[in-house]
């Protein structure tokens, strides 16, 4: 069963995926947030195209654990996509994850330009990737 995982943001949506074993995420794409309804259209078809079982939905919590104007947001996009949905939508801690992908970009000399193309997609990849790891699926356990 594979999962997609959603880095949800106010201009771009990055969505990632993980392999039909739930072990490996991979960043797929970022989408354009402006018009929640379409983003969740999109999703929703990608969902059933790709036989998903599970959308993870990064959350933006505060660094003290509570909800801010960004989680609450992102809380309502989540509640909208269950509504159209019959996939299980989960929501995920997502702290700190746009951070680390920063650091790694600027780390590894990708220009300014290009790590904001792909920042959304790298954040789901990991959100996803976190998510999957919690789950206690390893690769020795196949």
């Amino acid at each position: 069963m594979r999962i997609i995982g959603l880095d949800v943001g106010r201009k771009r949506i990055g969505v990632a995926m993980s392999d039909p074993m739930g072990i490996i995420a991979q960043g797929i794409k970022s989408i354009a947030g402006e018009d929640p309804d379409a983003a969740i259209q999109q999703i929703c078809d990608f969902a059933k195209e790709n036989e998903a079982g599970n959308i993870v939905v990064g959350l933006p919590l505060n660094m003290n654990g509570t909800e801010g104007p960004m989680a609450k947001e992102v809380i309502g996009f989540a509640d909208r996509l269950k509504e159209k949905t019959s996939v299980l939508v989960t929501m995920w801690d997502e702290r700190l994850t746009s951070l680390q992908i920063e650091r790694d970009l600027v780390f590894m000399d990708v220009s300014r330009a290009k790590r904001k193309k792909i920042n959304d997609m790298l954040s789901a990849q990991i959100i996803l990737q976190s998510y999957l790891d919690a789950q206690g699926k390893r690769t020795d356990d196949v």
